[in-house]
């Protein structure tokens, strides 16, 4: 019998390891490259659905840090005391009223997907709005030298995105997982040290 379509070496790690999805190992293999999670951390995980990304920031920040993801599903599966959901699209959030509640963070990632058409400039222009937005709720959340971890796909606007980025991080980097599939255009752009 065959495997599911999207089945491979990634999916089968995730499930023996517990994890809810294989994205975790892309946020493995960006935090290992870069640093971006520390122990004590306050993270915001935009898109955090199913909760990959907010479980592997919750061992690594310890019970001393925080992590508050956002996402139009509902997450029950994550029950932790440093860990709370808001159930939310990420357009409509009232950045200024939730920064207030919230406070700062020292990393804000989001791994915001559009629902993909197979439309290549549709999906892109829709995934280029969606790191928009996340840019724009990680320059109200991050404190002074936090990071920014955002999923894009590869399109003519990201070189422009990438540019915009570098005017409010000391160093701004591209970087393609090993874990992504071989036919996506997904990659990630990470904003070190915010506040030049």
């Amino acid at each position: 019998m065959k495997g599911k379509k999207w089945e491979d070496h990634y999916t089968r790690r995730a499930r023996d390891e517990k994890w809810p999805a294989r994205s975790v190992y892309k946020l493995q293999e960006i935090d290992k490259k870069f640093s971006l999670i520390r122990k004590g951390d306050r993270l915001l995980d935009l898109g955090c659905y199913p909760g990959s990304w907010s479980q592997y920031g919750l061992k690594k920040v310890g019970p001393g840090g925080k992590v508050i993801g956002v996402d139009l599903f509902r997450l029950d599966q994550l029950s932790f005391p440093n860990f709370r959901f808001i159930q939310a699209d990420v357009f409509l959030l009232e950045i200024d009223e939730l920064v207030r509640k919230i406070g700062l963070m020292d990393l804000v990632m989001s791994d915001l997907a559009p629902k993909t058409t197979g439309i290549k400039l549709t999906d892109v222009t829709r995934s280029m709005e969606l790191a928009g937005r996340a840019e724009k709720i990680a320059l109200a959340f991050l404190k002074k030298k936090g990071n920014f971890l955002c999923k894009v796909f590869e399109g003519e606007d990201l070189k422009a995105f990438k540019t915009e980025i570098s005017h409010h991080f000391q160093q701004v980097r591209l970087f393609r997982s090993k874990a992504t599939r071989k036919r996506s255009r997904e990659v990630y752009l990470v904003g070190l040290a915010f506040g030049k």
